[in-house]
């Protein structure tokens, strides 16, 4: 089986950190998480995607081992994440790409699929985001987003996850342990909390017009696949649908008994994934 390979190079003068699966001279695929998540969240997929594709998993700036910016608010825009975007693909001297998208991560393939990579995007997974995020939907993760806990040890850490992740579904012990071990850092006094600047919440605030991406969406060419969680509150079926009829007019897959967002880590979604983007 491939093995993951953890790089940092410099994208847009800020230190990025990809987490690289496959052969160079595969396909390219970007894989792009949600808010507050890392590119290891896709380990599953990305592995078993290796076999076809050169997948690429980013951690987005002030997030994971990715760097954090000085400016807070100014730099974690979609204006920004676009640039290093642009940065990686000429670092690796990639043209064509397909990407999949959770949450943020579809809302960014969403605003380069009709813009700066709009040629160049071939294949768009949009996984439980729409370009219109319910307000009660969008409170929830900016209150928990920007007021990131501590913890005495690992486990008490581990615990609250679990809570604050449970609509991701039933997943495999060997994917939770995995999401604690690359979403967590020490705190200089030693504590345990998340691995992201709590700054990054200013997409749900200062910088929301990145939320309201629906004139993109209308442009975007690229053949589409929307995934949606059957209980998910992101994404509920009015928008759903309404994105069927409009725009790339996608194929519409909803992923049972889990909410926001699907892992894709199962062999069903992971074979749904292979079977569109192939």
């Amino acid at each position: 089986m491939t093995a993951p390979r953890s790089t940092y190079i410099d994208a847009a003068g800020f230190e990025m950190h990809l987490t690289e699966w496959g052969d160079r001279a595969n396909p390219a695929l970007v894989m792009w998480h949600g808010l507050a998540r890392t590119g290891r969240d896709f380990d599953e997929a990305a592995q078993a995607l290796s076999r076809d594709f050169f997948v690429l998993c980013p951690d987005t700036l002030g997030r994971g081992l990715s760097a954090w910016s000085a400016r807070g608010a100014a730099d974690y825009t979609f204006a920004t994440y676009g640039e290093m975007t642009q940065a990686m693909l000429d670092r690796y001297d990639i043209g064509r790409l397909g990407w999949v998208g959770t949450s943020m991560g579809g809302l960014l393939g969403i605003t380069l699929a009709a813009g700066l990579l709009r040629e160049r995007i071939t294949h768009l997974v949009i996984n439980d985001v729409g370009p219109d995020i319910p307000y009660d939907s969008a409170r929830r993760i900016a209150d928990y987003v920007g007021n990131p806990p501590t913890f005495d040890s690992v486990a008490d850490y581990e615990a609250w996850l679990r809570r604050t992740y449970a609509p991701f579904g039933a997943n495999s012990e060997t994917f939770w342990r995995r999401m604690v071990d690359t979403s967590m850092r020490r705190t200089d006094g030693g504590k345990v909390t998340v691995h992201y600047d709590p700054a990054i919440v200013s997409t749900m605030a200062e910088n929301k017009a990145d939320l309201d991406v629906w004139d993109a969406y209308d442009a975007v060419i690229a053949r589409t696949l929307l995934i949606r969680g059957e209980h998910s509150d992101v994404l509920p079926p009015t928008i759903a649908s309404a994105m069927r009829m409009r725009g790339p007019c996608p194929e519409l897959v909803v992923i049972p008994e889990c909410g926001h967002a699907p892992t894709l880590a199962d062999d069903r979604q992971i074979g749904m994934l292979r079977d569109f983007l192939v």
